[in-house]
């Protein structure tokens, strides 16, 4: 199994490409150059792992049934001090409204999600990737997860 894209360059620094029938525009700030007109790469490996660990405690909150009325995912890097800059930690915030009842659940799926997301496992060779969890704004007790 593999995957592949194809990035086409627009002008300036500005690259697109299609994903799923999306387009997703890629560039720079115009102080790096670019236009601005996209987003920056670094940043989607953020969004990479919030989306992986967001569809799966979204598929681990339906298979387990449990009730919630929002789900947001924050992701903080901290990155090294070198050119290149890189990302050396990770840090995931959910924040659940639902019932408290539910916490136990809630954290079991939240758990579970991370050791199901292969973006999660990536960034683990990285640097330690590390969650809270935020049910109705208090923060859960839960157990480092950076293996």
């Amino acid at each position: 199994m593999s995957a592949q894209i194809t990035l086409d360059w627009k002008k300036d620094s500005t690259f697109e490409t299609q994903m799923d029938g999306h387009t997703v525009t890629i560039d720079t700030s115009k102080e790096d150059g670019g236009t601005g007109s996209g987003v920056r790469p670094k940043a989607l490996m953020l969004v990479a792992l919030a989306g992986c660990s967001g569809v799966n405690v979204i598929s681990l909150f339906k298979k387990m049934r449990i009730g919630f009325e929002k789900l947001s995912i924050d992701v903080k890097a901290e990155t090294t001090d070198t050119v290149p800059m890189l990302y050396s930690a990770f840090f995931i915030t959910f924040h659940v409204t639902g019932k408290a009842e539910e916490s136990a659940r809630i954290e079991k799926a939240i758990r579970l999600s991370q050791e199901y997301c292969g973006v999660s496992a990536m960034m683990k060779k990285i640097g330690p990737v590390t969650h809270r969890i935020l049910l109705n704004g208090s923060e859960l007790n839960i157990q480092p997860t950076d293996k």
